[in-house]
């Protein structure tokens, strides 16, 4: 029955019942906006797969493996404003106040992911179309390796990824096209972002053809295809990256090393190019989910650096360091004992033996454990040199495993004080368990099944840096130091990213007040301003959200007193998936209530 035919319906039951059956009209009206609301919600989700159909390969929806519409297009930029226009206006039509309070939850959160979509569709991304730590290139190099979320185990997931190839190529060629029409309009990377694209598309542009990336699926093959197929299929790979991807790539290398570099930008912040200084407040509000400015971020960057600068003391005292701080950042960093591997897979051994000492305990603080699987791997080799620690999602039917990278690119530097911080954050219990949870949690409506909010996201893993000792681990003062190094790097994180985007800091100031704060290698720390150079705002969201979650927790022990239950707590904040902070405090504060 459509929704039309059961809105009429029901008026006809209204009109026939009269004034002497109020509640039954008023429970018939109810279920109407219910069902409306559903499949309003059930349409959302469709359609956006639809307009990402990446994100549908990613959940495990086979349905769109072949298809990859170009994002940087005129076309793709209007169909998708169109998208979210409409289904802002459907849900305006629909009376919040008749949904129950799970329903209300998910109106809000369909109308924030609407209106902040549209707010970001006035802003040119589409001119600055690549860098060095985002864009389809990275992304599609990720599944074209034959070991990521795109599926190769029969003959049509092997032709299904040709046509999304040929969509992909077609892509490129608008991003540089792009690139170009940015410069005139001054939409330019940074130089120093640019200088590092350039090794990303020589890679993607490189011969032999059977040593190229894309051509990974042939040499995984399934035996059981048969060598009709499998001869044509490898004549097609080789066609496919000798005429498309190589040229493609050989012609964007080409441009940038050539032109683009020339042009690129000397300033660092967002706020150089037309309408940056609205579109870093745009990026603020889309990353925390809060109305924060930037000045008042950057004072809190400042008290929490100073905050964790002291307790920094007390572990460089603890183990008997007669330097100062500083000092002792270096010290940490060259130290030769927490330097111990010489294979990467001893790296990959030691992450897995915290998850060994950390498992009796999970069940002290969580009633809910993932079903989806769980691996450590390092990352791709193509990607290595500028990737950082990472975790990308299992599949929602559990096929596919969540998966944290490690990227070890020199694996004698590799420095471990921090690696069990690390784990707890993109791992165990971090993202693993909060994307997983809300993946399998069928009470959900779908589109919140998948939904990110870093605010949320990379609050919750920030917060279990702080569950260490809760979990048997930091046992060791340099793993504890490795916590308050990690924070410390969150907390400069906010100090950094809204001095290079709102007042005017160069790179190399940025570097410099990581250099001053943190123990991480000179190494590290360019790589990850120039992240923050590349995404501006997205490094803000991890302390604004641990914050508030920290907050909200000590509120409730406070509130509750001996009635607190740590694993009803985290119960609650990870059944709802990702949430604005906003809607996350009004759930916590009910339940304190209740």
């Amino acid at each position: 029955m459509t929704v039309r035919i059961l809105l009429a319906f029901c008026l006809l039951f209204v009109l026939a019942c009269g004034p002497d059956a109020p509640e039954n009209s008023t429970q018939a009206g109810s279920s109407v906006v219910t069902a409306n609301f559903d499949s309003l919600l059930a349409g959302y989700q469709e359609g956006r797969l639809q307009l990402n159909p990446i994100e549908a390969t990613m959940l495990g929806d086979a349905r769109y493996n072949d298809r990859l519409p170009n994002l940087f297009s005129e076309q793709y930029r209007e169909e998708s404003r169109g998208f979210y226009q409409d289904y802002l206006s459907r849900l305006m039509n629909i009376d919040r106040g008749d949904l129950d309070p799970t329903a209300q939850v998910s109106y809000d959160v369909l109308e924030w992911e609407l209106r902040m979509a549209l707010e970001g569709a006035d802003f040119r991304t589409d001119l600055l179309p690549l860098n060095q730590f985002t864009g389809p290139h990275l992304m599609i190099g990720q599944l074209a390796s034959g070991q990521g979320a795109q599926p190769f185990q029969t003959v049509e997931d092997y032709e299904n990824w040709l046509a999304r190839v040929e969509d992909f190529a077609v892509m490129m060629d608008t991003a540089r096209n792009n690139m170009e029409r940015g410069a005139e309009q001054g939409y330019l990377l940074p130089r120093s972002l640019a200088v590092k694209l350039l090794p990303q598309l020589e890679t993607l542009s490189a011969e032999p053809l059977e040593e190229h990336l894309f051509y990974g699926p042939v040499t995984t093959m399934p035996d059981s295809f048969p060598e009709a197929d499998r001869e044509r299929l490898r004549t097609a790979y080789r066609e496919m990256i000798g005429q498309r991807i190589i040229p493609v790539f050989a012609d964007l290398e080409s441009y940038v090393r050539n032109t683009y570099l020339q042009q690129a930008r000397e300033s660092s912040g967002i706020d150089a190019i037309p309408s940056g200084e609205a579109y870093y407040n745009y990026l603020i509000k889309l990353y925390t989910t809060t109305d924060m400015t930037a000045d008042e971020i950057h004072e809190l960057g400042l008290s929490e650096v100073a905050r964790l600068r002291s307790e920094m003391e007390s572990v460089k005292q603890e183990v008997g360091f007669d330097g100062d701080l500083n000092a002792f950042f270096d010290y940490v960093r060259t130290k030769p004992e927490l330097m111990p591997f010489s294979e990467a897979d001893q790296v990959i051994d030691n992450f897995n033996a915290i998850y060994d000492r950390m498992k009796p305990q999970l069940a002290q603080l969580f009633n809910n454990v993932p079903k989806t699987p769980f691996e450590v791997r390092r990352t791709e080799a193509f990607r290595e040199a500028s990737a950082s620690a990472e975790y990308n999602p299992g599949s929602q039917d559990g096929s596919r495993p969540g998966i944290f990278y490690v990227p070890i690119p020199d694996v004698a530097a590799y420095n471990t004080f921090s690696d069990e911080d690390l784990f707890l954050h993109e791992a165990i219990p971090g993202h693993h368990y909060q994307i997983s949870l809300t993946q399998e949690n069928e009470d959900l409506p779908a589109f919140r099944r998948n939904l990110w909010y870093s605010a949320y996201g990379e609050g919750w893993a920030l917060y279990c840096e702080s569950l260490g000792k809760e979990l048997g681990l930091y046992e060791d003062p340099y793993q504890y130091f490795g916590m308050l190094s990690a924070e410390m790097h969150r907390a400069i994180r906010l100090v950094v990213d809204t001095g290079i985007h709102s007042k005017g800091w160069s790179r190399e100031k940025a570097i410099q007040y990581s250099l001053d704060n943190e123990a991480e290698s000179e190494a590290s720390i360019v790589a990850e301003i120039e992240r923050y150079m590349a995404i501006p705002g997205q490094a803000l969201s991890y302390k604004v959200g641990q914050l508030k979650i920290r907050e909200l927790r000590a509120r409730a022990e406070e509130e509750m007193g001996d009635d607190f239950d740590v694993k009803a707590f985290h119960d609650l904040v990870l059944q709802g998936g990702c949430l604005p902070l906003a809607v996350l405090e009004d759930q916590v504060d009910a339940w304190i209530a209740g």
